[in-house]
């Protein structure tokens, strides 16, 4: 789409890049994952000279917990990466093994990611506490799908945030999809409702429903996310197709419990963990593949359009190593 290629353009432009490595996504994802990096790669070249390699082992499993991986998964690594002790000869034999271990991992539950679109319209429900950037993803999925040459349509259902409106509706303008909106503070599953309806009789490829991270009354925020679910359900048959749940990388550990309080409540079937940049630390991604057993889905490591991707573990390895 024309207005796609121009802001993509425009953001080239405001964009310097200084290195070959820098123009790609798995460059930048490489200075995304520097931290974590860091932690595993220098650590590994040092502990590698000085330790029994059951030393090595107890030294690195706690390194991993420090990237954030999480205790379960850094133990299932260790496991998997001591069967192979009879492989490991120099620290690069263990880092290759250690990244073809959580290649592995992940595999097992964040595979290749299916945007395949068998409802018409696919109705994909955002979740995700104020302040993790789903308003911001939402945008960049419309794009995302535009791009593709699908029609969109975006419900505002986050009725008591005005400024989160007016952003999506700024996004939906851009996208060039359509938007359904409502007074402020009006019934969140009333506008959700309004959007699938207004989906299937636009005949829209996509509809994405934008949720409330928090209520300013007294009501229970994940009652009032299942009446939303209810009410699309109500007008189309397995609506929501997707439960898309968003999560801020920066908040380590904390984004592990923020996915399972969701998934309880209302059945996640996909995570986009967006914010990875330099101040977080990736071993979340592992985490949530590891420890949370809901796909991931999207990773985000910046502002532009084409920083939200499908999550690949062999890619993520590779800019992880």
């Amino acid at each position: 789409m024309a207005w796609f290629k121009k802001k993509k353009e425009a953001e080239e432009k405001e964009t310097p890049v200084n290195t070959i490595e820098a123009k790609g996504f798995v460059g930048r994802l490489r200075q995304g994952l520097s931290k974590t990096r860091d932690i595993l790669t220098t650590d590994i070249d040092d502990l590698f000279r000085s330790n029994r390699f059951d030393d090595l082992m107890e030294e690195l499993e706690e390194r991993l917990i420090t990237s954030d991986i999480g205790v379960q998964p850094a133990m299932e690594i260790i496991e998997r990466v001591s069967r192979k002790k009879g492989k490991i000869n120099s620290a690069d034999d263990l880092k290759a093994v250690l990244r073809d271990e959580i290649v592995d991992l992940m595999g097992e539950t964040c595979g290749a990611v299916d945007e395949t679109i068998t409802a018409s319209p696919h109705v994909i429900m955002v979740l995700g506490v104020n302040g993790v950037g789903k308003t911001t993803t939402i945008g960049k999925l419309a794009a995302r799908y535009a791009d593709q040459g699908k029609s969109v349509l975006i419900a505002a259902s986050d009725t008591f945030r005005a400024a989160a409106v007016e952003q999506l509706g700024i996004w939906a303008d851009q996208a060039g999809a359509d938007f359904v909106r409502h007074r402020d503070k009006a019934d969140p599953a009333a506008v959700a409702f309004d959007g699938v309806e207004a989906g299937v009789a636009r005949k829209k490829d996509v509809v994405i429903v934008d949720t409330a991270g928090r209520l300013h009354t007294k009501a229970n925020l994940m009652e009032e996310l299942k009446k939303i679910k209810r009410a699309m359900g109500k007008k189309l048959p397995d609506a929501p197709h997707e439960t898309l749940l968003v999560l801020d990388a920066t908040t380590g550990q904390n984004g592990l419990s923020q996915a399972k309080m969701f998934h309880d409540a209302l059945g996640v079937t996909g995570i986009a963990l967006v914010k990875l940049d330099g101040t977080a630390r990736g071993g979340i991604v592992v985490s949530i593949c590891g420890g949370v057993g809901i796909p991931l889905k999207y990773v985000g490591i910046g502002e532009r359009i084409e920083d939200l991707q499908t999550f690949d573990p062999a890619r993520f390895a590779e800019a992880l190593f």
